[in-house]
Parts: C-alpha cells; structure tokens; sequence
C-alpha cells in the first residue's frame, strides 16, 4: 500500500535520503531510444542543471547523483538548520525566484501592511515556505515537474513523462549513506553503460573527479582527457549567470553520530576504482572480484563492512531494504519512532523489511 511521503521521511532520524524517480513505462526518453534510434542525452544535463539550480534555493544539498537513460538517482542531504536561519527576506527572495506569481501575493499584502490580518498572513506565508525549502517533496516536485514540462513540448506531446511519484529511503548511519553514494556513483558501470568513473558521464562521481582535476598543477594525461571530454562541458565551461549549488564535499557531510563523515576524498576515489574494476569480475569470478578490494581493506574496515558485503551492495543494494537502510539497531529505531509518529501498520510488531539484509551485510 501507498504510503504518504511524511510517513516515509523522518528528519529526526537522518537528514540523508535517497531519492529514485525513473521515467513512465521505463522508456528511454533520457538516453538512447534503440527503437526510434532518437538520442535524448541532452535531457541529461537538463536534469543535472535543474537539480544545481533547485538546490541553490532550498536548503537542500546534494551529496550524490546519476542521470541514467530512464531514471536517475540523487543521495540528498536536508539542512534544516540552514532552513531556520535564513531570514525572512531571503526566504520570500529564494521562493519567488522558483515561483514568480507568488510575488503578486506578497505586493497585494503589503499594500494591506497596516491590517493585522494582512501581517498575520504574511508571516504563515512566509513560514509555510520556510517549511518548503527543506521538504523533499517540494524539491522533487519542482526537478520533475520541470523537466518533464521541458520534454514534453521539445516532444509536442502531453501526459506523464514520469512513471509515478518519486521513492526515497531513508539512511540511517554512515554505513548506508557511503555505501548508498557508491552504489549511485556506479551506476553506469553496473549497467554496463561506462567502463571508467571518467567516463561515467553525468554522475557526481565523475565531477568530484573534474573538480578535483582543476586543482591539480601538473596533471596527469587521464586528467587532462577527463577536462576535454565533450559531455562534461556543461561542468568545465563557462558557466551561467544562474546560480547554482556545488556537490556537498564528504569532509562537509555531518554524520550521523558526533563525528563527520570518517572518509576522506581521496579514500572514496581510490575505493570506487577498485571496487568498478571488482564489478566487472563479479559475474565470472566472485573470488577474483573481491582480491581486487584487497588494497581497500582498511577503508572498509572502517567503514565497518566486509569486501564481500560491500561488492553485494554495489551490485544488489536495490534489492535489500524498502524505505530505510542502515543496521540492525537503526532500522527497529526508525521504525519505532515512526509508530511514535501515529504511521498505522497493520502487523506494527510483525516484520521490518531490512533487517534480514543488515545481518547478512553489516553483520548486525
């Protein structure tokens, strides 16, 4: 059964999530049709630009993407500290650039200022869209709603270019948030669609790489290739007047207990190698697979995940929990707190979805 979506979100528990949207009948009207031969790739960086934008006024970040050819992936970071410091002018500053007929709103009351049910108005106004520039929902809807307006008249067509509303799992501590950034940074090498994170076009995996790139002095000759690639220049080029968001920086992420995010930069470039080349020996040689992760050992030690856990991971995570991932213990504590929350389940003491998949990969 459809759950409603602040059923599904619980900022108390993480402000990680999640989010998958994937286009109607699974139609490849984001890549390559093989059946119309037509190459929509285009509407690639149409996404990746929305989602900068989007996140430049909510106080939404964006810790991990993948733009595929019939859905796309984001790992996002909700910042509601940041939401509840911005001041009430840059609040209505942020939702009128998204939303410009909402100023008519905002004149029509100031032109009232001197009623008290005017001010009365304008301050739920403004808390209302407080609320909205940290609400998923809002942000997804704003992304696809867009994007799919876009299409469709590039398309002379109408309907839905998204199969259904958007689904979100929750992270619940490190282990799911670093393992849940790898497993969208691989996408296109799982699915067969790039051989290298250089060529993983449209992922956030490949412009950690080109920022990284950038700053380099005496570059090596796949770096200089990785800033002359064609598909990336919408990330290398001159950029807009629009302003726009930068990925959250993994030294950036807060943790989920009192520690940042116990993964350095270089540490998750050089885990993601060598866990693109296990990928592709998974399927003829599992043992071959995880002698690849060898050198990453004490990565994922302290990750807290074995070499052969974290391959299953990267290779079935969508097969392994519902609407929250993480361990054991997090998994019964989100759930309890969402029965505290007034979520009405048929069998509340019954069966989590989840928690088989944690013992079997965290060992918890």
């Amino acid at each position: 059964m459809t759950r409603a979506r602040n059923q599904q979100i619980s900022l108390d528990d993480t402000p990680y999530y999640h989010c998958i949207s994937r286009c109607v009948r699974r139609a490849h009207l984001c890549g390559n049709d093989p059946i119309t031969g037509q190459n929509f790739d285009h509407r690639k960086q149409w996404l990746v630009s929305c989602i900068k934008q989007l996140s430049a006024s909510f106080a939404i970040d964006v810790c991990a993407y993948a733009v595929m050819s019939n859905h796309y992936h984001l790992v996002l970071f909700v910042d509601q500290g940041k939401a509840s410091t911005l001041s009430d002018k840059e609040v209505i500053l942020r939702w009128t650039k998204m939303f410009p007929r909402n100023a008519a709103i905002l004149e029509t009351l100031r032109q009232n200022s001197k009623s008290r049910a005017a001010q009365r108005q304008m301050k739920q106004q403004v808390t209302l869209w407080r609320e909205r520039l940290s609400d998923i929902s809002w942000f997804m809807r704003c992304l696809n709603e867009h994007v799919a307006r876009r299409a469709n008249k590039e398309d002379n067509c109408r309907g839905r270019f998204w199969e259904g509303r958007f689904k979100s799992q929750a992270l619940l501590d490190e282990r799911a948030l670093v393992t849940c950034m790898a497993y969208v940074d691989l996408n296109p090498i799982r699915a067969g669609v790039s051989d290298s994170l250089d060529g993983s076009d449209f992922t956030s995996i490949q412009e950690r790489l080109i920022n990284h790139a950038k700053k380099v002095k005496n570059r090596s000759y796949r770096q200089n290739r990785l800033l002359t690639r064609r598909s990336t220049k919408h990330l290398i080029g001159r950029q807009s007047t629009i302003k726009k968001s930068v990925l959250k920086q993994l030294a950036d992420m807060p943790g989920l207990s009192d520690e940042p995010v116990s993964l350095s930069q270089q540490s998750y470039f050089a885990l993601l190698e060598s866990t693109s080349k296990a990928l592709k020996l998974l399927d003829s040689s599992s043992g071959k697979a995880i002698n690849v992760l060898e050198d990453r050992q004490l990565v994922l030690q302290r990750i807290g995940i074995s070499p052969d856990s974290w391959l299953k991971s990267m290779k079935y995570f969508h097969r392994h929990y519902a609407i929250a991932v993480g361990s054991e213990t997090s998994l019964i504590e989100f759930h309890k707190n969402r029965i505290k929350a007034g979520v009405e389940f048929k069998y509340p003491n019954k069966w989590i979805r989840g928690l088989h998949s944690a013992r079997l990969l965290y060992g918890t």
